[in-house]
């Protein structure tokens, strides 16, 4: 290995898309980043231009590596990680796509899920799949575009829907990650993890599930090849007349929330972290067991290496977080989110006021697709200090509800959580974090697991690191958050939960 090779990760997320290259320490060497349209064409839904999303990608790995004065040629791998669900088709052909992206925030589908619960058929998904019905997985987005899509032209002969060309495999289904690599190298493939999010893969038997295709009408022609996580045999290469110029091996993908977990070096079961993002996900590894969840979690596909059995995870998914800070921004509450440490301190209790940040619905433990932000308590005492501090209670809270239904469907009593993502970056929360589960919560030096993650598993296909043992010796504590007990957390947390008792249920059909 030379000592002048690195490893570069795309981190495509839901509000932009970062690269970031990564020296063989795990130590950050070059970083760029570029945000895309928020895109709203009716309440409830959101879209994303792949288009735009691509365009985005070659613009900052060219920039990154502008910047830190490296060379294509440096690169020994390039690994991706994507926002989760999101889902797009495109035609084989042109590469164009057909319709914007479905982002995984997106409601559109409810009432096909709440139609295949009244049909019963919950119980068998959740078996197969792992994951709660919910429109926040690809499924009833890849039946939407297919039945909804504007009809597109073949280049020969007659017009066809895009089902029909679909059907025969002229039109791909895919999720970023494999649009992103379809891109790069050309070739049609996912990976173990993002897959296991699609609602269409059975994680036991590792395949795509004919009985899940027919039921959503997704034909197998369209979809892509899964492969692991970390894949010796590469996904593929750059095209050196391409863009980059060099033919670099992509050889590794993750979902987000996964790519963090190998980022944390999370590779033994009962290894715990959680990702303050958009949303925050806590996954905690149960190896090569898939536990089943009695208390609305998400049994998942943590990461696969090449030539070794899948390690599971229990996910807890929470949709709204750090999306509740942005819109703190967005009704010009705060100015930045830099703003709300210093906000929340000066105050001394929310005075009351409770915030569940359900704008998208509630995901784990409740899972109530109709629920809505709400704010109770609120009188005319009320200030910007108080609504900011409930805003990062409501985080905590939220992470609490999770760290308690994967305590009992694991049995697992945690010591410590692993965090990162944005909102770590905030000292009154990580001790708020710490205080209301009631763990100690550990910060790492580089915090931009996700995209470390990616790195990882890209370089160790391909040799650049040989063992997991160094990417644990690279790991280092930036801070430690002990809990400090409070007699009046337990009060706190029961009326929160009142409070979310009232959220649910709200967007009703004749609104």
């Amino acid at each position: 290995m030379s000592e002048d090779t690195y490893v570069g990760a795309v981190d495509q997320g839901t509000t932009g898309t970062r690269f970031m290259v990564f020296d063989h320490g795990g130590r950050v060497v070059a970083n760029a980043y570029e945000t895309h349209e928020q895109i709203y064409p009716e309440p409830g839904w959101v879209e994303h231009d792949p288009a735009e999303i691509w365009e985005n990608t070659t613009e900052v790995i060219q920039r990154g590596l502008s910047k830190a004065d490296i060379g294509p040629s440096q690169l020994a791998a390039i690994g991706i990680t994507n926002q989760r669900e999101t889902t797009l088709l495109w035609d084989a052909d042109t590469g164009r796509p057909v319709h914007n992206a479905i982002v995984w925030q997106d409601r559109r589908t409810t009432d096909r899920i709440e139609r295949l619960q009244a049909e019963g058929k919950d119980e068998e998904v959740r078996a197969k799949t792992g994951l709660q019905p919910d429109a926040y997985f690809s499924a009833t987005k890849a039946e939407w575009l297919l039945d909804n899509a504007d009809p597109i032209k073949l280049q020969r002969a007659r017009p066809a829907d895009v089902r029909e060309r679909a059907e025969e495999g002229e039109v791909l289904f895919g999720t970023i990650d494999s649009w992103l690599t379809y891109n790069l190298t050309g070739n049609h493939i996912t990976d173990v993890t993002n897959a296991s999010r699609t609602m269409l893969f059975d994680i036991h038997d590792m395949s795509w599930d004919d009985d899940l295709l027919e039921e959503f009408d997704v034909p197998r022609a369209c979809l892509p090849e899964v492969r692991p996580s970390s894949d010796a045999d590469y996904y593929g290469y750059t095209d050196p007349e391409g863009f980059l110029g060099e033919r670099v091996p992509v050889a590794g993908a993750l979902g987000d929330q996964q790519a963090a977990l190998f980022g944390q070096t999370c590779f033994d079961a009962g290894d715990a972290k959680n990702t303050y993002g958009t949303g925050s996900f806590f996954l905690l590894n149960t190896g090569n067991e898939a536990v089943e969840s009695d208390h609305g979690l998400l049994t998942t596909v943590g990461f696969q290496r090449s030539g070794e059995p899948v390690q599971y995870a229990l996910e807890g998914s929470i949709f709204i977080t750090g999306a509740a800070i942005e819109w703190l921004e967005d009704i010009d509450l705060i100015g930045n989110a830099a703003e709300t440490e210093n906000l929340a301190r000066g105050v001394d209790s929310t005075d009351g006021v409770y915030f569940v940040p359900a704008f998208t619905g509630l995901g784990a433990p409740h899972w109530d697709q109709r629920a809505r932000g709400t704010v109770v308590g609120l009188t005319r005492g009320t200030r910007k200090g108080h609504l900011v501090r409930a805003t990062l209670e409501a985080i905590a809270f939220q992470t609490r509800d999770v760290a308690e239904a994967m305590r009992d469907d694991s049995g697992i009593e945690l010591t410590s959580l692993r965090v990162d993502g944005g909102a770590v970056k905030n000292n009154f929360l990580c001790q708020l974090q710490a205080d209301i589960v009631g763990t100690d919560i550990v910060r790492p030096v580089v915090d931009e697991t996700t995209a470390l993650g990616a790195a990882y598993a890209a370089g160790l296909a391909v040799g650049y690191w040989e063992t997991v043992d160094e990417l644990r010796d690279n790991w280092q504590v930036d801070r430690e958050f002990t809990p400090d007990a409070d007699a009046d957390l337990e009060r706190r947390y029961g009326r929160w939960s009142e409070a979310v008792e009232r959220s649910k249920d709200w967007a009703r059909e004749e609104e």
